[in-house]
This record gives C-alpha cells, structure tokens and sequence, in this order.
C-alpha cells in the first residue's frame, strides 16, 4: 500500500491525523521533500496507489499522458447535486450494505468499479454496466468525471440521495473516518457525528449543481 492511501486508512490504534505531517517527517513521495497538509495527491494508476507528492511534482502530472500515463494528479473539483432521482432498485441491486458508496473509472481494469467504506476498510462491490448506466443516467452532469482520479461518491439520506464527483482523494478520507470510528453493528454515534461532519463540509466546499433529469 502506498504511503499516501495508508495515510487515509491506517488502523485505529494510530489514525492519520493523530500528529502534524511535520512531527511524522513526511516527505514527498516522488522528490523526498518535505510537505505539510497542504500538499498533492497523485495516483500511481498501474498499481493502484494513492501518493502524497510536492505540489510541483503534482502539477508535473496534471497534463494527459504526463509520465507515460502511469501517473495522474488528484485534481481539486468539488461539485454536489441533491435530492438526486435515483431508483431505489438500482441502489439495492448493487447490494451495498451501509448508506454511501464511490464509483470510478480504474484504467488498469478498464472497467468502473465500486466500493463502499467499511470498518475493514475499501470494500469492493460488484457493479454491473446496468446499474452504473442508471447512476449516470440519474446525474448526467457528472459524467465527466475523470478516469482514476476522480469519483462519484453517492450518500443515501433521509431526503433522498446526494451525489457529489469528488477527487478520488476525498473517498479514501471518507473511508479512514469508518475505519478509525466505527463500533459494533450500527457504527456508534461518534461514527455518525464524523460521516456527517464530512458529507456536511463537502456541501459547503463543493459547487451545488441543479440536477435537470426528470
């Protein structure tokens, strides 16, 4: 696991922000510089890993088949869409068994792939063509969404559903909140209070999209 995703899902016992990155020593993960929170992420895509880097080395990848294509910057969009008109059979027949969940386009597997956070972490959910079509068809305004470094992250609330496209970044953090926080079958109450601080500053961050389907 590369060192920038384990520092979104490391165990419990030693949660990532539990020191500053200063404390830590951490370092660039291509140039070995020094970083601070305000740094880069880019995904290494050949083998699946998420890479905290400079924000020089990260502009280096910005550009379509920068480093041979084996490397892409996490860009730094956020945009969200509520009350989104999403079956409820689309949802089930994806058999996801918590109230969120992230899709995107893995180059690797030329395929989109889905996952939901779990106390074991990522967890990998079949995703056939049909249901990811209907998420589509659901948000066409998001179908843009870049391949492996953004994703379509959908939360299942009480008024509805909310779609956000969010750097694939953005997930994995959503994932080590589960991680370090949940207890026992239902994930406890300070679990619930950490996802819906998250989902709650990601509206305030992202750019609100009118969603035109009907």
């Amino acid at each position: 696991m590369k060192g920038g995703l384990r520092r979104f899902v490391g165990s419990a016992a030693s949660p990532p922000q539990s020191a500053p990155n200063e404390q830590q020593g951490e370092r660039c993960e291509m140039c070995a510089v020094p970083i601070d929170d305000w740094h880069g992420h880019v995904v290494d895509i050949e083998h699946r890993g998420l890479m905290c880097t400079c924000r020089p080395c990260a502009l280096l990848f910005t550009q379509q088949g920068a480093g041979g294509g084996r490397y892409k910057a996490v860009p730094e969009n956020y945009r969200y869409a509520a009350k989104v008109p999403l079956a409820e059979a689309t949802w089930d027949s994806m058999e996801i068994p918590v109230a969120t969940a992230f899709f995107f386009q893995n180059s690797a597997l030329d395929r989109t792939v889905a996952f939901y956070p779990s106390p074991a972490g990522a967890t990998e959910s079949l995703l056939s063509l049909e249901a990811w079509t209907d998420l589509l068809a659901a948000i066409p305004e998001f179908a843009d969404l870049q391949p492996d470094v953004e994703a379509l992250l959908v939360y299942k609330g009480e008024s509805g559903f909310e779609f956000f496209a969010v750097p694939i970044d953005a997930c994995y953090q959503l994932v080590g909140l589960v991680r370090m926080h949940w207890q026992g079958f239902d994930g406890g109450e300070q679990a619930w209070a950490e996802i819906h601080k998250f989902f709650a500053g990601l509206r305030e961050r992202s750019e609100q999209v009118a969603v035109t389907n009907d």
